[in-house]
């Protein structure tokens, strides 16, 4: 008999149980509901609610049953509508009365609602200290390639150059940003829903403030309504999470296009590519391929979020049962894609000479030409205009700028002398640009302390 069936004449129809039933997704939670429950216990009997013994009894049971949860003891089953109700059904199968006064000045509502909170809080600290593994790494490699020269591309078409160093590190930014993103998040998760009951709090004399500590909450939520029926958390953690995925993606389609043969900037480890069933010679990069594509279906779990909650009248609705399967769907995609992509990269090898070949085409020198002739007191508007001429007559030639002869230089401006040479050697270009977050030597290795100094400043969330 389902605990709530006293205002019932008939059992639920199978299909329409079955159909009801969270279990299958939410049972995840039974550690979460379970520390919840025993705060819950444990205030029922400091306030005198309950006696301390029958608190003291419910907290025994729900150890016991934890315990047997998580060493496969206990069979969970569709039989029980959700992971909290099988609990307290189990609880009271288990220690009798003392178990049906669990509930007292509780609903699911703010249940479900405090296990979620306690459940992403968790897996918000978790996905932090994966980004912190994967900053780290990111950090080892830019210090050795703090010289290796590859060039920069705007709309996909070599544009300056830069260094690995300074690419890697610009990816080091999104993800830390995301840590912070998720740190800023934690904040509003953590606050407690506990005490709101359905909709409208209780008469009961609870003190919320006592299960706050307990449970290492910042606050208890201001307003009942808002409490039981509010899933912001839930929204702006996967709204977190698709963004990280975001930054996955784009790295993934550069190592992509990085491993192909035209590229060769970068080989991908054995371990970390598949072959072709037809075609033998085939090495692909298949990891990186499925990081990218598994961005997709988080973006559809922020969207099913989105348009589960978005015509919902306050304040709780059954509908919102549904933000679970998406919620740990995408923590479990992230997650999986954190790690796996962090493994994958440690083990790539770049070809430092392909990248630097590369980085001799496309004229990407250009612009440091034009500053040349700005320092010869020539406006830089000229100057782009005659750097222009010199770049076209070098498509014609099929000549780089430095292998045009000094003559033919000064016929397209006399201010040009053979200085020009060595002012335009990537080398120089790269070194010279030592403006803040530049891809100088000595800038990216001021940008690497940094990255250390911020992530020694989430430590609290990787302990």
């Amino acid at each position: 008999m389902k605990l709530w069936a006293g205002r019932f004449s008939r059992d639920t129809d199978k299909k329409a149980n079955d159909f009801n039933s969270s279990l299958s997704f939410d049972k995840r939670l039974f550690a979460h509901d379970i520390r919840g429950s025993i705060a819950h216990a444990k205030m029922l009997g400091k306030t005198g609610i309950i006696a301390s013994k029958e608190a003291s009894e419910i907290v025994v049971g729900l150890l016991s049953i934890r315990d047997d949860i998580s060493s496969g003891n206990i069979d969970l089953d569709n039989n029980y509508e959700d992971i909290h109700m099988a609990i307290e059904e189990i609880l009271t199968e288990r220690i009798g009365r003392s178990g049906k006064k669990l509930h007292t000045a509780r609903s699911r509502n703010d249940q479900v609602a405090l296990d979620t909170r306690l459940y992403i809080r968790d897996e918000c600290t978790g996905i932090i200290s994966l980004l912190n593994k994967l900053c780290l790494v990111l950090i080892e490699s830019s210090k050795k390639h703090l010289d290796t020269i590859m060039p920069g591309f705007t709309h996909m078409q070599p544009a300056q150059p830069v260094t690995l160093a300074l690419h890697i590190m610009a990816y080091f930014e999104m993800f830390a940003r995301d840590m912070e993103r998720l740190a800023d998040s934690y904040k509003r998760i953590n606050s407690l829903p506990l005490g709101s009951c359905a909709l409208a709090g209780t008469g009961f004399p609870i003190d919320r403030q006592y299960v706050a500590d307990l449970l290492g909450f910042d606050r208890v939520s201001r307003n009942s309504m808002d409490a039981v029926s509010d899933r912001d958390y839930v929204i702006e953690f996967v709204s977190a999470l698709a963004i990280i995925s975001m930054h996955l993606s784009r790295f993934c389609e550069e190592l992509i296009v990085w491993n192909s043969f035209q590229f060769s900037f970068v080989e991908q480890d054995d371990s970390f590519s598949t072959g072709s069933s037809i075609m033998p010679q085939k090495k692909n990069p298949d990891i990186a391929e499925l990081v990218r594509g598994k961005t997709g279906r988080v973006y559809g779990n922020l969207m099913t979020l989105l348009t589960v909650m978005k015509g919902l009248p306050l304040s709780y609705n059954k509908d919102m049962q549904e933000d679970k399967p998406a919620l740990f769907d995408t923590i479990d995609t992230v997650s999986e894609c954190l790690e796996i992509f962090t493994d994958m990269f440690r083990t790539l090898s770049f070809n430092k000479d392909s990248m630097y070949e590369s980085a001799g085409y496309g004229y990407i020198n250009a612009t440091d030409l034009a500053d040349y002739l700005v320092l010869k007191n020539i406006p830089f508007r000229s100057a782009h205009e005659i750097t222009g001429r010199i770049v076209a007559y070098c498509v014609a030639s099929s000549l780089k700028i430095e292998d045009v002869e000094i003559d033919i230089l000064k016929t397209f401006s006399p201010s040009i002398e053979k200085d020009i040479y060595e002012y335009i050697s990537l080398e120089n270009c790269i070194d010279r640009r030592s403006s803040h977050g530049g891809p100088s030597f000595k800038a990216v290795e001021e940008s690497i302390a940094a990255g250390l100094d911020f992530i020694s400043q989430f430590s609290e969330y990787t302990e």
